[in-house]
């Protein structure tokens, strides 16, 4: 009986102090940020390509992560180098803003457009899945923009599906 009583006394006082601690718990001191595999990014930058080599056209690619940073960058064998720094600033731009560089119209005619770095044309849509903002891929080299973005969104969408699943 006496055994069972100090069991008792220490499950309430554990559990008391387990509930003190919840309430004054410190905040973290680091969060944690969900990042796309080299691979995931790599994938959805050679499906832009694929998705522009079908309609026959070479285009550069630029796959950067939520800060804006490049993490892949690929080049068709005939498309010209500057398809490749014109894709990092469209993808830098729709990562800045988290939406597709068609949608910015109204940034474009501010001030903003005059910022080195950002670009608004089409071409580029941010990578996010679950409410997640991964990065953004941006394509440059088609004869259009709406088609560069056609080529990123099938990007984007060939690695949103299993994002989602994590």
């Amino acid at each position: 009986m006496k055994n069972q009583k100090r069991r008792a006394a220490i499950a309430v006082l554990g559990m008391t102090l387990l509930g003190a601690g919840a309430v004054h718990a410190a905040p973290p001191l680091a969060i944690g940020i969900r990042r796309l595999t080299l691979e995931t990014a790599l994938k959805a930058a050679q499906t832009a390509i694929e998705t522009c080599r079908a309609k026959g056209i070479q285009v550069g690619v630029t796959v950067v992560d939520r800060s804006g940073q490049p993490q892949v960058m690929l080049r068709d064998v005939l498309a010209p180098d500057l398809t490749v720094r014109v894709s990092q600033l469209k993808a830098y731009t729709a990562v800045s803003f988290n939406a597709p560089t068609s949608a910015l119209d109204r940034q474009a005619q501010s001030s903003l457009a005059h910022v080195p770095g950002l670009l608004f044309s089409a071409g580029a849509v941010p990578i996010a899945a679950g409410g997640v903002l991964y990065g953004a891929i941006g394509v440059s080299g088609a004869p259009s923009g709406d088609t560069d973005e056609a080529c990123a969104k099938a990007g984007a969408q060939a690695i949103e599906a299993d994002l989602d699943m994590q």
